[in-house]
C-alpha cells in the first residue's frame, strides 16, 4: 500500500496551532496538490479533525472523488500552553524551553502538551489501521509535527531528532510511505515533494516563515 502523507495547506492565522480555516494561498496549494494526486489512483482520503486539514482534504477530494474519513488521531502535536500565542510572546515566555529543545538532545514535551513519542504512538495507531485495509493508494492529510513524528518512529530514530525531518516541510507537500503487506514492513519512499509548486514559488513557506522559532533571534 502507498500512503501519501499531505501536510495541510497554509492556514489563515499566525497564532500557534489554532484551529482555523485555510488562507487563500492554502486553498491554492490544496488545489495544486489535488490536481497532481488525481493521477495517482487514489482510493480513499483521510484527514485529521482540525479545520485546516479537513478543508485541504475536501479540496483534494474534488479531484480524486473518493470516500472521505476523518480521524482525530491524525491531528497535529498538542502544543499545550503554547497554543494560541504569538511568536513574540513564545520567544519571550518560553525562550529557555525553545533553546533547550533546539539542541535536539531530549524528547521534550511542549509545556502542557505532547512530545514526539506521544505523537508517534497515536498517529501510528491510525496509520497502521489504514495500512491493513484493502487499499493500494491512500491520501492522508495531516500536519507537520505528525508527519515528522511518524517518520521518526518508523525508522526507530531517537525521538529527540524529529525536527531533522523536513526543516522546511512545505504546506501541501507529498511525503510517501509504503507498507509491504507480505513482510509487514514500512518504507519511506519520499519526503517533502513539492514539485507541483515549481512554477508557483510564491506559495512556498520561505515567503511566510518556516514555523520554527529560533530562540536566539
Amino acid at each position: 500500500m502507498n500512503i501519501y502523507l499531505i501536510r495541510h495547506g497554509r492556514q489563515n492565522s499566525k497564532l500557534c496551532n489554532v484551529d482555523v480555516e485555510l488562507s487563500d494561498e492554502g486553498r491554492e496549494q490544496a488545489h495544486s496538490v489535488g490536481k497532481r494526486l488525481a493521477k495517482y489512483g487514489i482510493e480513499v482520503v483521510y484527514s485529521s479533525n482540525l479545520i485546516r486539514a479537513k478543508e485541504t482534504a475536501d479540496i483534494i477530494n474534488e479531484y480524486v472523488k473518493k470516500p472521505r474519513f476523518v480521524d482525530e488521531r491524525l491531528r497535529e502535536a498538542e502544543f499545550g500552553d503554547l497554543t494560541g500565542l504569538e511568536n513574540s510572546v513564545l520567544k519571550e515566555r518560553y525562550k529557555d524551553f525553545l533553546a533547550e529543545r533546539s539542541k535536539m538532545e531530549k524528547d521534550m514535551a511542549y509545556p502542557g502538551g505532547e512530545n514526539c513519542e506521544m505523537v508517534f504512538n497515536r498517529v501510528f495507531e491510525a496509520i497502521d489501521e489504514i495500512a491493513h485495509k484493502d487499499y493500494e493508494n491512500v491520501v492522508v492529510v495531516t500536519h507537520g509535527g505528525a508527519i515528522r513524528a511518524l517518520l521518526t518512529g518508523i525508522v526507530k530514530a531517537d525521538y529527540a531528532k524529529w525536527l531533522t525531518f523536513g526543516r522546511q516541510l512545505e504546506n501541501c507537500s507529498i511525503s510517501e510511505i509504503m507498507y509491504d503487506k507480505d513482510l509487514g514492513t514500512y518504507h519511506i519512499e519520499r519526503l517533502n515533494d513539492y514539485a507541483h509548486f515549481e512554477d508557483e514559488d510564491r506559495l512556498l513557506r520561505k515567503h511566510f516563515g518556516n514555523g520554527f522559532l529560533n530562540p536566539n533571534k
